[in-house]
């Protein structure tokens, strides 16, 4: 039994978010949601920051949507960025499952277009959560930055990459941007962060 497995282990199985994988899953979308753990995470720190708008890049089937929406300020908004009108659907239809269909938005297409559009627009957000493709880290971050009301949370997934992020011998361009990602995270005077290495990775950070 691994770290991670005794810790979920110590909570019951949330019925709606199992109900929300077993749609993705019956779907045949990719098996890539934020983990169990890491998605009791994002509801307690957008509780605690009290975070009213929130900026999802990469919706997939909207587990990541549910776990952020549960803790944001009542009458609160998540907008959600994904590439693929079909997984916007399936994301919307599991959010309103949840209670949560008046509470999100979504906005199909590129995520570096929508977000320039979201910046245009003079949008500012509480929370941000970026989980879409690793070369793209780098870009979202600086945009997250900019579309920062002071002291948002900006939070990354997956940094680690299966090991591959700090293994010396992995130089592919997703590798090269998350390491990218990672570095500026723990060393831009913007920021205060931190990463946790448990499940597959995790970056947090506030804006000053």
């Amino acid at each position: 039994m691994t770290d991670e497995q005794y810790v979920d282990g110590l909570y019951g199985e949330d019925e709606q978010l199992v109900h929300t994988k077993k749609g993705i899953a019956d779907r045949g979308m990719p098996d890539i949601s934020i983990a169990d753990g890491y998605g009791r995470l994002l509801t307690m720190l957008a509780t605690m920051s009290g975070a009213k708008t929130a900026l999802e890049i990469g919706a997939l089937g909207g587990y990541s949507g549910i776990c952020i929406a549960r803790g944001l300020a009542s009458g609160g908004l998540l907008t959600s960025l994904e590439l693929k009108a079909e997984y916007a659907e399936v994301a919307k239809t599991h959010m309103t499952e949840a209670g949560f269909g008046d509470s999100v938005e979504y906005i199909v297409g590129d995520a570096r277009e929508s977000l320039v559009t979201l910046r245009e627009e003079g949008r500012k957000f509480d929370f941000f959560f970026i989980d879409a493709d690793k070369e793209g880290y780098p870009v979202y971050l600086e945009h997250a930055i900019a579309l920062s009301n002071p002291g948002a949370i900006i939070i990354g997934d997956n940094i680690l990459l299966r090991g591959r992020t700090t293994d010396p011998a992995k130089e592919g361009p997703s590798v090269k941007a998350v390491r990218s990602f990672n570095e500026q995270v723990a060393r831009d005077d913007r920021l205060m962060s931190t990463v946790l290495p448990g499940y597959d990775g995790l970056a947090i950070a506030i804006v000053k």
